[in-house]
């Protein structure tokens, strides 16, 4: 029996008890189109809805009048390689997200095609029949010879819904479907060449023909724009060439990047003693065949970006692909800057504050092999090289880079997975690394490699501790300690540089009334709303939720609201008041919304235009401002004594990274600490710059209280618009979960904790709900846990409840 070719196809849209890789027939028009890796559009379901997917596999099948054919091809080439789509598999399996969710959160989002409602003319004319509404939609979709999106008919026609037009179709008179739109077209330049085999001495050109005919002879092929601006003639003029058959037109492709070029006066990199021991070592484990984990630990200022940018240089000869993660935006430029004096055109940018645009071409320039070097934000790991070699996670105890949206994956373990099967090597750089990573640094797990002295002449800053308390006592309520505005003062009259970190952004972080004691909090969400200045509004910054500033309670209506809390906004509006010469710069979200305001915020403040700068954790981390020599952090028991397990670890980063900003040039610095709990060990640790000491204290009560890494925490989440469903839900799950480990997984050691309420139970009008399960991740406790998801999901009644799966996440 003759058999036919099928693709294995992941399709998007569906839930995760219903996902796997179907089987669609390739039809003989698209059998040298279809290949692994690329999109294709389907008919799915009971509707034949259309829907993407990617081909996984191409094989043969016994005929079948049960399975359905490919519609049509969407992609020229793959997306993505066998690699990549490899990860997807592996990101299903271990952050239970669907095949095709993974596939989505690889691609760059220009890239990505949206399936929209179009309507054609079926009939050669409408007819009298037709009222003047129906008539006008008739007449407008016949004139565009082509199918019109419904969307661009409810714009045009300012129609509510499709109503109109789906009657049309019953009627007979359009038709309808779905077409696959990309988001982003590619940019192209049109280009212009002379013809082959074109006689030009039998051609009759004018003098201004002449000219652009003379300008191909020397060039070959030049862009139609750049013809007209050299030789002065008009597009008349080029199209009459055309037309005689001695030019031909075709499209190029150019990208939408940055100019990018290599500082040929660079010097050469001279690494410190200590800093080539490091490079050496780190080198001999990258020319190793097997894979490799390394963690460059060095305290703040050390220069470990020199250390890789040294080793990066020695890798690119071998023509592998080297990844450069940083955990902040905030942080890109910089790198940017620095490694394009180095490197040039040889790299590309992935982050979220690049246009959709920008985004794709990037993501084409590597795949084309036309960068060596990705420098981004989290998406950096997904790449496409074909061969990597390199990766490298600056600041790796970010938590910035695990996904709280799914798939809810951490940028590490992929890295991990990505090198694991290339056999590269992964560098996990830091000055304060996770308690997790430095665990295994110090069991051999990794390799480790330290740098203990800051680079050239730069020293740690002295550190000076100030207790709110005694301020408060003697009656300074301004929020600045008297010693920091001493120093504020002395850096202003010898034109230094200072940084105030306050990780709070607004004016004021709550709104009480003194009437009846009540907070004004968000309608759609638990929590209390920011009064921001700027606008005089208070806001959510969950759902976005705003309201005018009035100062009436909403509760009790009477006039007697107070504003409580200090944001970023209130901070630069006092230091302004109490400096009013000083050139001060805030930089948190609501001022530095796109990736030109984050540029030109940290180019002003690096070029001197400004005396303070005042913003949140985003300042903290891996920037290098030699004039800075003060560094003050305003609410220092805000992260100290956060809700989780990590709050002691993420206080003592964060300042132990603020507080290296400080003296990193030739004048040596100053920190100064602000707290209400001044004798708190972490704050000790931190103004030591003593991880050692850190460490040994957290690993402790890690191992007592069986935290990572000697266990998993995986958190298991409901939501759902209905508050006792939902709970509902988590109690029935937790029925199921239990009922299978103890029947299928006796010997799997767990221990559960809920259903309890998220630590922000409602927001956007949904209700959260949670289960802590510590465990071991392994093959064993996913199996379980997929079963549990795909039990839970066939349960009826609670259908309108979401459950979801998130391995070690951010907040427990």
């Amino acid at each position: 029996m003759k058999t036919l070719l099928a693709a294995k196809t992941a399709v998007e849209n569906t839930t995760f008890s219903f996902d796997r890789e179907f089987d669609y027939l390739v039809p003989d028009r698209l059998a040298a189109d279809c290949a692994v890796g690329k999109r294709v559009l389907v008919p799915f379901g009971r509707g034949n809805r259309r829907r993407q997917g990617i081909v996984t596999e191409l094989h043969c099948v016994e005929p079948d009048p049960k399975l359905k054919e490919l519609i049509s091809v969407l992609d020229c080439e793959p997306v993505l390689s066998q690699e990549l789509l490899g990860i997807a598999k592996f990101m299903k399996e271990r952050y239970f997200c669907t095949f095709y969710d993974a596939v989505k959160t690889m691609l760059p989002a220009g890239i990505n095609y949206r399936l929209s409602t179009v309507y054609s003319v079926r009939a050669e004319d409408g007819g009298s029949i037709l009222d003047d509404e129906k008539q006008r939609i008739y007449n407008y979709i016949y004139s565009k010879r082509k199918p019109v999106r419904l969307e661009r008919l409810m714009d045009d026609f300012g129609l509510a819904d499709s109503r109109l037009p789906d009657e049309m179709v019953r009627d007979g008179l359009l038709y309808k479907s779905e077409e696959a739109f990309r988001r982003v077209n590619d940019a192209v330049t049109k280009m212009a060449a002379l013809a082959p085999n074109c006689d030009l001495s039998s051609q009759k050109l004018t003098p201004k023909q002449e000219s652009a005919v003379e300008l191909l002879q020397m060039v070959g092929a030049a862009p139609v724009k750049e013809i007209r601006y050299y030789t002065g003639v008009s597009a008349a003029v080029i199209d009459a060439l055309v037309k005689k058959g001695v030019v031909n037109l075709f499209d190029e492709e150019v990208f939408r990047i940055d100019n990018r070029e290599a500082d040929e006066n660079i010097g050469e990199l001279v690494l410190s003693d200590e800093q080539q021991r490091a490079c050496d070592n780190l080198l001999s484990e990258y020319r190793d065949e097997n894979p490799h984990v390394s963690l460059l630990y060095g305290i703040t200022g050390s220069g470990k970006t020199s250390v890789f940018m040294k080793l990066i240089e020695r890798v690119m000869g071998d023509g592998k692909g080297i990844i450069v993660m940083v955990p902040e935006i905030s942080l890109t430029p910089q790198f940017v800057a620095l490694f394009t004096k180095r490197f040039g055109d040889r790299i590309a940018v992935f982050h979220s504050a690049l246009s959709l645009g920008e985004r794709l071409d990037e993501y084409k320039r590597v795949k084309k092999g036309l960068a060596q070097i990705v420098i981004g934000t989290r998406s950096a790991v997904f790449a496409p090289f074909e061969n990597v070699g390199l990766i490298i996670m600056d600041e790796e105890q970010e938590y910035s880079y695990k996904s709280e949206s799914s798939p809810r994956y951490h940028a590490r373990e992929i890295a991990m997975y990505r090198c694991s099967r290339g056999g590269a090597l992964l560098i996990l750089s830091s000055a304060t690394p996770s308690v997790e990573t430095y665990y295994y640094a110090r069991t051999g797990r990794y390799s480790l490699n330290v740098l203990k002295n800051r680079y050239g002449e730069a020293r740690l800053p002295d550190v000076i501790t100030a207790d709110m308390n005694l301020e408060v006592q003697s009656g300074n309520t301004t929020g600045f300690s008297q010693v920091l505005l001493e120093q504020l003062e002395q850096n202003l009259e010898h034109g230094r540089q200072s940084i105030l970190l306050l990780n709070r952004r607004g004016h004021n972080s709550f709104v009480t009334c003194t009437h009846c004691g009540d907070s004004v909090t968000c309608p759609n969400c638990s929590i209390s709303l920011t009064y921001h200045i700027r606008n005089n509004r208070m806001m959510c910054h969950y759902c976005g939720y705003s309201a005018p500033f009035s100062g009436e309670c909403p509760t009790c209506h009477s006039h007697s609201l107070r504003l409580g809390g200090t944001g970023t906004q209130k901070a630069e509006r006092d230091v302004a008041e109490i400096f009013p010469n000083a050139r001060i710069l805030r930089m948190d979200t609501d001022a530095a919304s796109s990736k030109a305001s984050y540029e030109r915020m940290i180019s002003s403040f690096s070029n001197g235009e400004y005396d303070i700068l005042v913003g949140t954790q985003m300042v903290a981390k891996g920037l290098d401002f030699p004039n800075v020599t003060l560094v003050g952090v305003l609410n220092t028991d805000h992260a100290l004594y956060a809700d989780d397990y990590r709050s002691y670890e993420r206080a003592f980063s964060l300042l132990t990274q603020v507080v290296g900003r400080s003296g990193r040039g030739k004048e040596k610095g100053v920190a100064v600490i602000q707290s209400y709990t001044p004798d708190n060990l972490i704050i000790g640790m931190a103004a030591r710059q003593d991880y050692e000491a850190f460490y040994e204290t957290e690993i402790k009560m890690r191992e007592m209280m069986l935290y990572p890494p000697f266990a998993d925490i995986c958190l298991v989440g409901f939501v759902g618009e209905n508050q006792q469903l939902t709970l509902r839900a988590a109690a029935r799950f937790l029925d199921i979960f239990v009922g299978m480990a103890r029947s299928e997984h006796p010997n799997l050691p767990l221990r559960i904790l809920g259903p309890s309420p998220a630590l922000v139970v409602k927001v956007s009008n949904k209700f959260r709900y949670k289960l802590i399960i510590k465990c071991r991740n392994n093959r064993e406790f996913r199996a379980l846990l997929s079963g549990a998801l795909l039990g839970f999901g066939e349960e009826k009644e609670f259908q309108r409840v979401t459950a979801y799966a998130d391995m070690n996440a951010l907040v427990c």
